[in-house]
């Protein structure tokens, strides 16, 4: 399990004196992906009118466009609230951009409190994310929503 108290440290200095939200989740997604084991994408979709755009990512090439609804990144946006998926494959409009990934934590973030996106983390294995490290992830993205 890793140290979410020294990510969030870690976040912290990253984000210090950075005015740039591209260039914030630009260094949170590689923070992430380097830090977390078992992870095969880690990343960010920004709130466009109601589409989620492809933002910062560390993996694979994703998906340019989600629509809110679709999937559980558009889910997790429609519904304003953190989605944890033990089995991608078992749920419903599931959108397959990694056919590898079989897990997925998909958190909402907020710019002066109104959704600004999604921090996404994919896995290949299945149920990989506990709740502790939901909170921890939450932890981190309420830091972000604190500088963006």
């Amino acid at each position: 399990m890793p140290d979410y108290g020294f990510l969030s440290q870690q976040l912290n200095a990253l984000c210090d004196g950075v005015n740039e939200p591209i260039s914030l989740l630009a260094n949170a997604s590689a923070l992430l992906y380097n830090t977390l084991e078992n992870v095969n994408w880690a990343g960010f979709y920004l709130l466009r009118g109601q589409t989620l755009l492809l933002g910062p990512f560390q993996g694979k090439p994703a998906c340019v466009c989600i629509e809110a609804g679709k999937g559980v990144c558009g889910t997790a946006i429609a519904r304003g609230k953190t989605m944890r998926v033990d089995d991608v494959h078992t749920f419903p409009g599931h959108i397959a951009c990694d056919e590898a990934s079989r897990s997925e934590l998909v958190i909402p973030l907020r710019k002066d409190g109104a959704l600004y996106g999604v921090l996404d983390i994919d896995s290949p294995l299945p149920a990989r994310f506990s709740e502790q490290d939901q909170a921890g992830l939450e932890k981190f993205a309420r830091i972000l929503d604190s500088y963006l």
